[in-house]
């Protein structure tokens, strides 16, 4: 193989970090990473950002040297991404918490409401219902992470994870609070509307779950290599034909499922922000489907089949 050099640069200040001799053409960005990591040792290559502009993207692992625009001697640029923490371990830690702290409030412990309402029981049947449902949606999700999720990248920012944190705990405890008070009631239309919620979120789990698992089975092969997910014999992922992101079609629809059953304000405006979240996320990746393939299916939208 042909042999190149390559120049790393210091992306804000344009220096030079290193200068690798004898590179060859078919080098992957991520022997690079850690030819680099040799030079600098602190700079693992999950902490390493390689670019071929400064302001531009970041290049994939993947990606092979000679399949770059650039000549023998390739200037490319590095940007320290700071600390990082594995996607695994981060929702682990995002997962448990909302799981435990939701106990808090639902065994009512005396520093939550007060002495008098220590270890009683709600006497709505309802609050046991949502207890078991948002028990079982956090459960489903470590379940998921250990065994269905393959990420695309391996890691995110170390600093991400204490805003992570305070959103997903900081919701779970102040739903807990109020659907758990003492002085909670039950949905307006009872039972009905009770049951139409229940069967709603159970659909929207299983859909949930059939989508991660499908577009697991597009990495079966360890692959980190994006593809277009289509729809399987499981009429769950038949959504594929109408929107690139089922799973957040499917993860909004549970959260809406538990806003009609526990008609609780609080629960109706973290779902509201989880729509407005996941529909960034979808139209994200939606265009990243448009921009990478050319036969990308016409009639998905984002999130919402026809609308959004």
């Amino acid at each position: 193989f042909v042999s190149s050099q390559v120049e790393i640069l210091d992306w804000k200040t344009k220096k030079q970090l290193c200068f690798l001799d004898k590179v060859e053409s078919n080098a992957t960005i991520r022997e690079i990473r850690l030819m680099i990591h040799k030079s600098y040792p602190q700079w693992y290559p999950a902490r390493q950002s390689i670019r071929l502009d400064p302001k531009g993207k970041s290049l994939r692992d993947e990606e092979i040297l000679q399949h770059l625009p650039v000549g023998t001697t390739a200037t490319l640029y590095f940007k320290d991404l700071g600390p990082q923490i594995g996607w695994t371990t981060v929702f682990l830690i995002e997962y448990t918490g909302p799981l435990f702290i939701y106990f808090l409030f639902y065994f009512r412990m005396p520093f939550v409401y007060g002495l008098d309402e220590r270890f009683t029981s709600s006497p709505h049947a309802v609050v046991n219902l949502a207890c078991i449902c948002h028990s079982f949606h956090y459960m489903k999700r470590l379940i998921e992470t250990i065994f269905v999720h393959r990420f695309s990248h391996g890691t995110m920012p170390l600093r991400n994870i204490v805003k992570n944190c305070l959103y997903y705990w900081g919701f779970a405890a102040w739903l807990a609070y109020y659907i758990n008070h003492p002085l909670y009631t039950p949905p307006s239309y009872g039972r009905k509307q009770i049951n139409f919620a229940v069967i709603m979120f159970l659909l929207c789990e299983a859909g949930n779950f059939s989508i991660h698992v499908a577009l697991s089975d597009l990495r079966r092969d360890g692959s980190r290599t994006r593809k277009i997910p289509y729809p399987t014999k499981n009429p769950f992922t038949w959504l594929f034909f109408f929107v690139s992101c089922p799973n957040y079609t499917y993860e909004v629809g549970t959260w809406i499922s538990f806003t009609i059953m526990t008609q609780c304000v609080p629960v109706g405006l973290f779902t509201l922000l989880c729509f407005i979240q996941m529909t960034i996320w979808a139209k994200d990746k939606h265009y990243t489907y448009l921009r990478e393939f050319k036969d990308y299916p016409s009639l998905r939208m984002p999130i919402i089949p026809f609308l959004l």
